[in-house]
């Protein structure tokens, strides 16, 4: 991430399968947004006490080093990042309850690509023009 990037339009993607982060970055650019990405959630956490504030994190639940549940424990113990919002993105076929048990909202994978748009547009705004 470059340092004139607007952070309030960036998303967090959280995801240690690099197909589903590649696809989610490729997806969210295209459509105007910036994003940035991390293969767990120690990673995510190092990115957010650097200073990035994104205006939404797609998180994993099943990860290496550190999976979805602990992110999200560390995430809101810590102030200064406790209240960036967070979505579930899950193959998890209980997603939405898992979702719901954290005080989050969820989506399935294979991810829908027009509730993903939708739901990046709600926390984060329309994305920015494509020059």
């Amino acid at each position: 991430m470059t340092a004139d990037n607007d952070a309030s339009c960036v998303v967090l993607v959280v995801d240690d399968d690099s197909d589903v982060c590649e696809t989610l970055q490729t997806v969210l650019e295209v459509s105007g947004y910036r994003v940035a990405a991390a293969a767990n959630g120690r990673e995510a956490l190092d990115a957010l006490r650097r200073g990035l504030r994104p205006c939404l994190i797609l998180l994993d639940l099943m990860m290496p080093v550190m999976n979805g549940l602990e992110f999200r424990a560390e995430q809101r113990s810590d102030p200064a990042i406790a209240a960036v919002p967070v979505v579930v993105v899950s193959g998890d076929h209980h997603v939405a309850e898992k979702a719901t048990e954290m005080g989050l909202e969820g989506l399935a994978k294979p991810i829908d690509i027009d509730d993903l748009l939708q739901l990046v547009a709600r926390f984060c705004g329309p994305p920015t023009e494509m020059q």
